[in-house]
């Protein structure tokens, strides 16, 4: 049942953010939307469950640095158990050709609903998302992550997740 309404809300999602900016008039702006579903913890089969997010980056804050060019990102997932992250960090970006690779660092409070126990409010999320240019406003990737409190709580079971990504800028 809850595997029915993420997928049906995800493609619902993609429906909204595959519309063309253009065709709606909208003002062009510099703002890009990342709608992801997956599986939270797959390294767990106790704790197993699927995931659907969504992240927002704003291309006006890019900054270019020494190692790369780095902008703020915010946003939250949740899982069929009803566990959920909000987060906020900072991601670079590295454009090979066609190949997108992006890894981000992002801080945030997990709240462990019915999921699992990672053992404190605050964890930490590393990932790295490979993604493709499908046209010059969006992206379809591939992103792996990892959430742990690095050891804040008095345990640290940390969870690793696998997510497919649709990336697409208004």
């Amino acid at each position: 049942m809850y595997l029915k309404n993420f997928v049906t809300l995800f493609f619902v999602i993609f429906f909204i953010f595959s519309v063309n900016a253009e065709e709606l008039n909208l003002k062009k702006q510099n703002t890009e939307f990342n709608v992801y579903t997956g599986m939270f913890d797959f390294s767990d089969d106790g704790k197993r469950s699927t995931l659907i997010g969504f992240q927002h980056q704003n291309e006006d804050l890019n900054r270019n640095t020494f190692i790369g060019n780095l902008s703020p990102i915010t946003g939250a997932l949740i899982t069929a158990d009803a566990a959920s992250y909000l987060y906020t960090g900072v991601q670079a970006q590295y454009k090979l050709g066609f190949l997108n690779v992006t890894p981000s660092f992002t801080p945030g409070l997990y709240f462990e609903g019915d999921g699992k126990d990672l053992g404190h409010l605050i964890e930490f999320k590393s990932e790295l998302q490979f993604s493709l240019d499908l046209s010059k406003r969006s992206e379809l990737g591939f992103s792996y992550n990892h959430l742990s409190n690095a050891s804040l709580g008095d345990k640290n079971p940390g969870a690793n997740s696998y997510m497919f990504n649709f990336l697409k800028n208004f």
